[in-house]
């Protein structure tokens, strides 16, 4: 199973190592994004026309202010102190910006509309910073699509205007002008900068996912590989003990001095062969060729295996027809099937009469049973050495059966492909 802990996108973070933002500057307000809002905002409170002019209402310099397109009397206060408690709410939400810069857009907008209407036409600086913000921390189409309906209903506003009033086309035209300069350089500038802090962030985030399917791949390899391990072990040690430990037990039964030599000899070459086996198997381990295969270098051949059996008294058998030449891969899936097939009818059915292991070499397709006549009871599921042939079988094509057949009577079947390229260890 695959620890998705270890594979964490903060553990992938920990690996990613960005560089540091270049330059000292970049870094602080990096650092300090709120200190930044605090002055962006401040600097639109100061350099913005309506708020210095709306103050100047209330200490008495009236004469300094313009006439609106829709009044030719000054503003009064009553009025200037709403324009002013706007222009300052609109001024505020710069400190939101990055959280709701389409409320801090259409806010500007809102104050550029009511300034040509009942005050000298004037967007002032909060209009760059909010189009500046809806491109970044939005979209680039969400300000593209804003800018064009704030631009749409301003033209819209001076028509009325026009009507209205009757001003004059040069005064009109530069007003609206004025307008769409201070939008649309909020909106190319956010709409780079936008552009590049999302590209960054795509890449980051690609990089990341690299790191975690990195994690999560190395994970599944480690998990094959001790799966593989495992098989491999349960194989060797398996049959090897089995046969060791018939051929021990007939030794002590007998009588006869050189039966049970023979026998204790014979368990001794088992050994010392299955000891081999795991020295190969280690040795490739250790190795630090990644592409190594944990088989080992030569297929375990059926007929070494019955012939181990009937050392050891079972009443083994083994018949061949046909003939075909099998990729490395399918001759050692055919040598562990008749091993461990062989291995489960000396454990299981000690009381066999009959333990047949028959090889079919088609044109297609290669056969192998082991079929015994003393199984006593139905195992139920599959044991590691079954699932073990399994995986063989399905890793080159092929399918594998392990059931009963009859009464006392269980039968391993499978069957390979005879032909097909080999499988990519």
């Amino acid at each position: 199973m695959i620890d998705s802990r270890s594979s964490s996108p903060a553990s992938a973070d920990e690996e990613l190592r960005l560089p540091r933002t270049p330059g000292l500057i970049r870094r602080f307000w990096a650092r300090h994004p709120l200190l930044a809002d605090v002055l962006i905002m401040l600097m639109c409170l100061l350099f913005s026309p309506i708020t210095t002019s709306g103050l100047n209402i209330f200490i008495g310099d009236a004469g300094s202010l313009n006439e609106g397109l829709l009044s030719d009397e000054p503003m009064r206060p009553p009025v200037a102190a709403v324009v002013l408690m706007l222009a300052i709410a609109a001024c505020l939400l710069v400190l939101r910006r990055r959280r709701w810069p389409v409320a801090l857009l259409l806010a500007a907008y809102a104050l550029s509309y009511v300034s040509l209407l009942l005050y000298s036409p004037s967007s002032g600086l909060v209009l760059i910073v909010a189009a500046y913000g809806v491109a970044v921390y939005r979209s680039t189409r969400a300000a593209w699509t804003l800018f064009g309906i704030g631009t749409g209903a301003y033209a819209a506003i001076c028509l009325i205007v026009w009507f209205a009033r009757s001003p004059t086309f040069d005064d009109l035209s530069f007003t609206f002008a004025g307008f769409v300069v201070t939008a649309l350089i909020g909106t190319l500038i956010g709409a780079n900068v936008g552009g590049r802090k999302r590209y960054v962030e795509a890449i980051i985030d690609r990089s990341r996912q690299l790191l975690f399917e990195r994690d999560q791949q190395s994970q599944i390899a480690a998990a094959s590989e001790r799966a593989r391990i495992a098989r491999e072990m349960h194989d060797i040690v398996s049959h090897s003990l089995t046969v060791v430990v018939a051929l021990s037990e007939g030794a002590a039964a007998t009588e006869d001095r050189q039966r049970a030599r023979d026998a204790s000899t014979a368990a001794a070459a088992t050994a010392r062969s299955a000891l081999k086996e795991m020295r190969g198997m280690l040795g490739v381990l250790r190795d630090g060729d990644a592409d190594a295969p944990l088989a080992p270098g030569e297929p375990v051949d059926p007929e070494h295996t019955v012939r181990e059996a009937q050392r050891a008294g079972y009443p083994a058998t083994l018949t061949t027809t046909g003939t075909a030449v099998l990729p490395p891969a399918a001759r050692f899936a055919i040598g562990r099937i008749v091993q461990e097939g062989m291995t489960n009818a000396m454990r299981h059915s000690r009381g066999a009469t009959m333990i047949a292991v028959r090889i079919s070499y088609g044109e297609d397709a290669v056969t192998i049973e082991v079929e015994n006549d003393g199984a006593r009871t139905a195992t139920v599921g599959a044991g590691f050495g079954i699932r073990g042939l399994q995986e063989r079988a399905a890793h080159v094509g092929g399918e594998l059966v392990s059931a009963p057949t009859g009464t006392a009577r269980w039968l391993l079947r499978a069957e390979l492909p005879a032909a097909g390229e080999e499988p990519n260890d």
